[in-house]
């Protein structure tokens, strides 16, 4: 093992391939799927998960930002790559150079890009039919930056997309009027993108890509639900890929009124086993989970006194040696605690949950049963 720590995060590629290869076969053929490996693969680890989805029948690859399209394609991948974000127009030509496909947003950003005589840059045209962050909002605006396009011989007009804001519930009045209002922007281009995208996995799994002949398929690829109100609506289970696990590294009986962690909040009511994990809040295993059941033999113990930066203690209803495994996301024998379980418990979405895993928790990679690889940021 390339890591000396009894805490990591299990990454089963396996799951991925089944969720990409899922959607692929829910999707029309000729769709275009691009994998949204942002913020290193939601946490998941973005080389690892690309080659995964690329091999599973993702066509191209999406990012937030610039950074994060050059590591990839540093590391040898020579997919398509969007940077679905803005970047600074004076980084343009690193794009056109390697050959990554970059958002414009406003109507400024192309009289500002810098890209050298030579090169040709692809572009993507944001629009904002709704969720009031980056993009263009009018006919008009559109129109000037295809004009601005078609006036340049570096800028190759690729693709055009929009965002929903509500996919992920029930009720669909809101994601339909931004609908057609992508499609009256669409309608007014003379000329069509070869891509159209307007899907997030929410709308990917439950309206097929709205119409549109690409789709984005991010949350959904690492099998976690883009909200728990439509899990019953998708097409398909999902297989989440995320799980957490550690090792009791010393395991000791507490007397009555004993105390337990920082502040002394906790005190054992009578004889009771006290076992820590190696995990903490620097690991993105916050205070607020205080509380929070961990599976040990297949059975729930809770979380007791305050989490430590690198620590935490759990109580045992019995004698376990150090060295016992301990399960803190997904499933031991019967038992699972679910990434919606942990957000619950933190008061947010199962996306931020393995985002804020931090980097010094090494990511092993399981493929057939078998580990694959281990990235330790910290060797």
């Amino acid at each position: 093992m390339k890591f000396y720590r009894d805490t990591w995060a299990e990454i089963n590629l396996d799951a991925i391939k089944w969720n990409v290869e899922k959607t692929m076969e829910h999707l029309d053929p000729s769709v275009f799927l691009f994998a949204v490996v942002k913020a290193n693969a939601y946490g998941h680890g973005d080389l690892q998960v690309a080659r995964a989805a690329l091999k599973s029948g993702a066509k191209g690859l999406a990012v937030a930002f610039l950074d994060e399209a050059i590591k990839l394609r540093a590391s040898g991948i020579d997919a398509p790559i969007l940077v679905l974000g803005a970047i600074r127009p004076e980084d343009a030509h690193l794009a056109a150079t390697k050959q990554i496909s970059v958002t414009v947003h406003d109507e400024d950003w192309l009289t500002k890009a810098c890209v050298k005589e030579d090169q040709l840059l692809n572009i993507h045209i944001k629009c904002d039919t709704g969720m009031g962050r980056i993009g263009l909002k009018t006919k008009e605006e559109l129109q000037y930056v295809v004009r601005q396009i078609d006036q340049s011989a570096a800028f190759v007009f690729e693709g055009i997309f929009t965002h929903f804001a509500t996919a992920d519930e029930r009720e669909t009045g809101y994601m339909e009027k931004q609908l057609a209002q992508f499609r009256q922007l669409i309608d007014s281009l003379l000329v069509k993108p070869p891509f159209i995208h307007c899907s997030n996995s929410a709308a990917t799994l439950r309206f097929k890509g709205s119409g549109c002949n690409a789709v984005r398929l991010g949350i959904s690829m690492y099998g976690l639900t883009p909200s728990t109100d439509i899990t019953p609506l998708l097409p398909f289970g999902l297989k989440p890929a995320f799980s957490l696990k550690s090792k009791l590294v010393q395991v000791k009986k507490l007397e009555p009124g004993e105390k337990v962690s920082y502040g002394a909040t906790y005190e054992a009511s009578g004889h009771e086993w006290i076992g820590t994990l190696p995990i903490g809040y620097a690991d993105g295993w916050i205070r607020k989970l205080g509380g929070q059941d961990v599976l040990i033999d297949g059975r729930r113990v809770p979380i007791v006194g305050r989490i430590c930066m690198d620590q935490c203690m759990v109580r045992l209803p019995k004698e376990y040696k150090p060295g016992t495994l301990a399960t803190l996301i997904g499933r031991q024998q019967n038992q699972e605690i679910t990434m919606e379980e942990i957000a619950k418990k933190r008061e947010t979405i199962n996306y931020e949950i393995p985002c804020v895993i931090t980097s010094r928790v090494p990511r092993v990679y399981i493929q057939e049963g078998k580990i694959v690889s281990i990235v330790n940021s910290l060797l």
